[in-house]
């Protein structure tokens, strides 16, 4: 599996990247069902996405050997986190499913997405794709487990930058990543 590299940045929170931090927190305190957080998560990011003082130049960096993950935030009682994924050309996950509920949106360039449904498949199981989604700049998707598996890359020639802001303390956990799939699929992806 190709696993990002971590880089806590959660000291530089920018002004916008601060009032963000507010809105989500207000959110999560309500204690919602975790499709109805990610929903309303979802709706608080999407007009922070593409602002040029969302992050600090230091959190836009790739890596040449993997994407790589920014923590821009772990709140303090484990209840969400904020990191930035940055993609550069190629760049792509494991088949995998999460945690926590998670929202997305991407900030910069394009992410590729394939969606799959674990079937049971005799003795085993195998993946079946499901669904394949180009999310340009400005897209938000949110979901919640179980349902959650899916692969991202960047297909793109271009730096791609997406936010996530999952219902976990990633900082503690290191990745969002719950299972790695290695199951055979339909599709040899």
């Amino acid at each position: 599996m190709t696993t990002p590299t971590a880089y806590p940045s959660s000291r530089l929170l920018t002004a916008r990247l601060g009032a963000f931090v507010g809105d989500v927190r207000e959110v999560v305190g309500r204690g919602l069902a975790p499709d109805v957080t990610a929903y309303l998560v979802g709706e608080r990011l999407a007009p922070h996405l593409g602002a040029a003082d969302l992050l600090t130049p230091e959190q836009r960096e790739g890596d040449p050997d993997r994407y790589r993950q920014h923590i821009l935030h772990a709140e303090p009682d484990g209840s969400f986190s904020i990191v930035a994924l940055v993609w550069l050309p190629g760049q792509r996950t494991a088949i995998h499913d999460h945690v926590s509920w998670c929202v997305t949106g991407v900030h910069e360039g394009e992410e590729h997405e394939r969606r799959y449904r674990l079937v049971p498949d005799g003795p085993g199981s195998r993946l079946i794709a499901v669904e394949d989604v180009v999310n340009p700049r400005g897209a938000v998707c949110g979901f919640a487990p179980p349902g959650d598996i899916h692969r991202v890359w960047n297909a793109c020639g271009t730096k791609a930058i997406s936010i996530h802001v999952y219902g976990a303390d990633i900082a503690r956990l290191g990745s969002s990543v719950r299972r790695v799939y290695e199951l055979p699929t339909a599709d040899g992806q």
